[in-house]
């Protein structure tokens, strides 16, 4: 015979019990008032706050401990490995990404899939760094004494330099916040947020001493409006435009037509490739409003002289920039003085670099 409770009918109270409940803080979910948007507000601000104040002090656990993680993988012939678990692992491949686009190889390795066999990821001169906010984790504490036993270095990243991961580490990095941003203390906020700065801060200082330089980014970082605006020469525009130029003696109506045809909103006057002024259809308009005749007037007669250029080999990026200084917006490229042709603003939008 099976078992019969004591007393049926209690338990069938306790049940109910337990269902009413259930359903009372369903309802309760469905009908709660919704936040007026001066609370919402208020509480996004106070998150800011909250993690603004995590990373400020930070500043107080830059020490010597910081300084020798960043000597140590400078001096290093192996990778970075990062490990964590959790959302320190999410910040972990956020710091792998940084390290890797300014210089310093990297690799990311979960530190549950680790204990599993993804050990093999690690080399002799691999530096580590393990991240977690409590250090007491249980995949920390069987992973850390398998990496001392290789001989590996390894830095921590914990938010309780006291903790087994804390006192296991050659060296220490205290990211400890006072609170979590999340309304209930629990939820990761303002400590993932202070692993990152942290990590951050690790990578702009490798970057720093390795003397790793914009064209060094470029080389890693070839997509993209950032790439573009760090490898993209005029030089790699220019040569898709037509090449609208007129003589100084030509008449208005020649001009008029060389600016329509080649649609780049200007003509660059030449004598013999030698470059000695501008007409833009701003110019035309300005000399119509004038309410001269265009008859027996010449593109000498109205030009620009000393127009602006650059180079040929001169970045995208700071061709844009002249020509926002000089409100322009067409710049006539030239090869050792030598006119080849123009670019349009529009150009530089449609590449992405603006």
């Amino acid at each position: 015979m099976g078992f019969v409770p004591k007393n049926v009918s209690e338990l069938k109270l306790n049940n109910f019990a337990e269902i009413h409940s259930e359903k009372r803080m369903y309802i309760e979910k469905i009908f709660r008032p919704l936040k007026t948007p001066q609370q919402i507000k208020k509480l996004a601000l106070k998150t800011l706050d909250i993690e603004s104040e995590a990373i400020r002090n930070l500043k107080s656990f830059i020490d010597e401990s910081f300084v020798k993680s960043v000597q140590l993988i400078q001096k290093s012939k192996g990778r970075v490995v990062v490990t964590g678990i959790g959302k320190s692992a999410i910040i972990g491949q956020k710091i792998v990404a940084t390290f890797n686009s300014t210089g310093t190889p990297s690799i990311f390795m979960h530190a549950a899939d680790a204990i599993h066999g993804d050990l093999g990821i690690i080399q002799k001169d691999d530096v580590i760094i393990c991240i977690s906010k409590s250090g007491d984790t249980p995949e920390i504490k069987i992973l850390v004494p398998l990496l001392k036993s290789w001989g590996n270095k390894l830095i921590a990243i914990v938010g309780n330099p006291d903790s087994f991961l804390g006192v296991s580490c050659d060296l220490t990095l205290n990211t400890y916040v006072a609170q979590e941003a999340c309304p209930n203390n629990l939820a990761p906020t303002s400590s993932s947020t202070a692993q990152l700065a942290m990590g951050d801060a690790l990578a702009v200082c490798l970057l720093d001493v390795k003397g790793f330089t914009s064209k060094d980014f470029a080389k890693y970082h070839p997509g993209g409006a950032l790439g573009k605006k760090l490898y993209l020469k005029v030089k790699d525009i220019y040569p898709h435009n037509e090449k609208p130029q007129v003589s100084p003696d030509d008449d208005l109506k020649k001009v008029i037509v060389e600016i329509s045809s080649k649609r780049l909103g200007a003509a660059a006057v030449v004598i013999k490739n030698k470059l000695t002024g501008i007409i833009t259809d701003g110019d035309l308009r300005r000399m119509l409003l004038t309410g001269k005749s265009i008859e027996n007037r010449t593109a000498n007669d109205i030009m620009s002289p000393n127009p602006k250029t650059v180079e040929k080999d001169t970045m995208a990026i700071d061709a844009l920039i002249l020509m926002k200084q000089y409100n322009i917006s067409q710049l006539i490229i030239t090869d050792k003085g030598r006119y080849v042709g123009m670019v349009h603003l529009h150009d530089l939008v449609k590449e992405g670099i603006l």
